[in-house]
């Protein structure tokens, strides 16, 4: 049954401007965009006067169902799908993580399985964790058949899912050939597993414990490291979750040699410092702990410069939720405790009151950093992060005056706790629109289980035809003698 929904008097905002529109959309696509448009029969109205009509957003980075660290993330796709669209995100691309061994195509139809329930719409990144042929040739299958175009690669977690310098090479390498990005959690394991050992050697095994066994610096040497294995490979590369002022400072740096490199930032790392982990409460200080771990505040300050100066691109949430009890499983040691947080719900909220709200950030630029970035590197661009004819029916309504305390009572995660608990945030979407149907109205979920839908991914993006380009431009030649 063909369905119709008409959304009236708004403020379109893309990531290159914002005009008055109405917006007709029709079978889940965006149909008509005019001044004015009159409803037709049997059209659903919604009128978005005072408000602002943007792109749904685009989550890069998303843990749901995750088995990690000895237990499982309390969010499945169906939750955490739900608080996404809750918060105005109508697109999640998640991650498929292979233990050491398996193979890639076995852990991708896994994930496809419990993915079933997403009621937005989803995408897979899948991480390399280790190396053969057999993962090379699954690479391409998963490119060319499975719409995957992005390769995650941990340099983290010593003894479980790190990669060591060989597999990055070789993967980079495989991820160019088949017009794949290459992403990187970069973390530099060996001076984590060292520093951990350190720490505890100094009687702290609490969760303060914990930011000192990450400190700033080991992050920035493994983003200069992927990047420096990047630029001789000449593969693009996408930076996740950057947490410090010396990570940015080398994404600016090569950005500024010309190399193509990106860098997503969480919500939490924006507006959360590391005081967190001082609590004396332990499972208020446990709740905290993800990797990279929150930072002091001046690195906030060069995060959101990142932003604003388009050194940085995208923003994210690293949604991997662990209620109190799995938390205790390091009550006596802070290396046990699972890392994770939530946020796939606050993110967008969080960012235009801390960004726009205080003139960090225009309208047209938080729609770059939440939605339009993202779709364009991981090439669904323009069907999604884009109000245009023809684009997806994936759109959020935008109150900009409308504020609410954020809180684990009233969030629609599974988690038993929030990180952004008891702050108040002005800016707050009224309505979600997934696929040309209202999903979120005026504070009420109307979802319905495996409604999402799974998004293939082409590979070759622009970043790689320039890329090619330029590579060829610069290829050296043999000497005549």
């Amino acid at each position: 049954m063909m369905t119709t929904l008409l959304i009236k008097g708004g403020i379109v905002v893309n990531a290159d401007r914002q005009f008055q529109a109405d917006v007709l959309c029709v079978d889940g696509v965006i149909a008509q965009i005019d001044e004015t448009i009159c409803a037709p029969e049997d059209a659903q109205v919604i009128d978005a006067s005072g408000q602002l009509v943007m792109p749904g957003g685009i989550d890069p980075h998303t843990h749901m169902n995750f088995p990690f660290m000895g237990t499982t993330t309390v969010d499945d796709f169906y939750s955490g799908t739900s608080a996404a669209l809750a918060g105005g995100t109508t697109t999640i691309i998640d991650f498929v993580i292979p233990n050491p061994q398996e193979p890639l195509l076995e852990a991708y139809q896994k994930w496809r399985r419990w993915a079933e329930s997403a009621v937005a719409d989803y995408s897979f990144h899948v991480a390399i964790t280790w190396w053969d042929e057999s993962v090379r040739q699954d690479m391409k299958t998963l490119v060319e058949q499975h719409g995957v175009n992005s390769f995650k690669h941990f340099m983290a977690y010593k003894n479980a899912i790190m990669c060591d310098d060989e597999t990055l090479v070789n993967s980079f390498r495989r991820s160019l050939e088949l017009g794949a990005m290459p992403t990187v959690h970069a973390e530099n394991g060996e001076l984590v597993y060292l520093l951990q050992q350190q720490v505890k050697e100094m009687g702290i095994t609490g969760p303060e414990g914990h930011p000192l066994s990450r400190p700033a610096m080991v992050e920035a040497e493994a983003a200069n490291r992927a990047i420096a294995i990047a630029d001789v490979i000449g593969v693009p590369i996408y930076v996740v979750h950057v947490s410090c002022q010396e990570s940015a400072d080398a994404i600016a740096r090569a950005r500024a040699r010309g190399q193509r490199v990106y860098g997503e930032v969480l919500a939490g790392h924006l507006v959360i410092d590391d005081s967190v982990y001082r609590d004396p409460d332990y499972t208020q200080a446990a709740a905290h702990v993800m990797s990279p771990p929150f930072r002091p505040k001046h690195h906030q300050e060069a995060l959101w410069t990142g932003l604003q100066s388009g050194q940085l691109h995208t923003t994210a949430t690293d949604h991997c939720t662990f209620c109190a009890a799995q938390k205790a499983a390091g009550a006596d040691d802070f290396a046990k405790i699972p890392n994770g947080c939530g946020g796939v719900e606050e993110r967008m909220a969080v960012i235009w009151d801390a960004g726009v709200g205080t003139g960090r950030l225009t309208p047209s630029e938080f729609v770059a950093i939440t939605s339009a970035n993202a779709a364009k590197l991981f090439n669904i661009y323009p069907r999604k992060g884009l109000i245009a004819v023809g684009s997806d029916a994936d759109l959020v309504i935008w109150d900009p005056q409308a504020s609410r305390t954020i809180s684990a009572k009233t969030h629609h995660s599974n988690n038993d706790f929030n990180v952004f608990e008891g702050r108040t945030v002005t800016g707050i979407p009224s309505h979600t629109i997934s696929h040309g149907k209202v999903v979120w109205a005026n504070g009420q979920l109307h979802v319905e289980k495996g409604a999402g839908h799974y998004i293939k991914r082409a590979a070759f993006g622009d970043n790689f035809t320039a890329n090619a380009t330029r590579q060829q431009q610069l290829t050296p030649t043999a000497v005549k003698r």
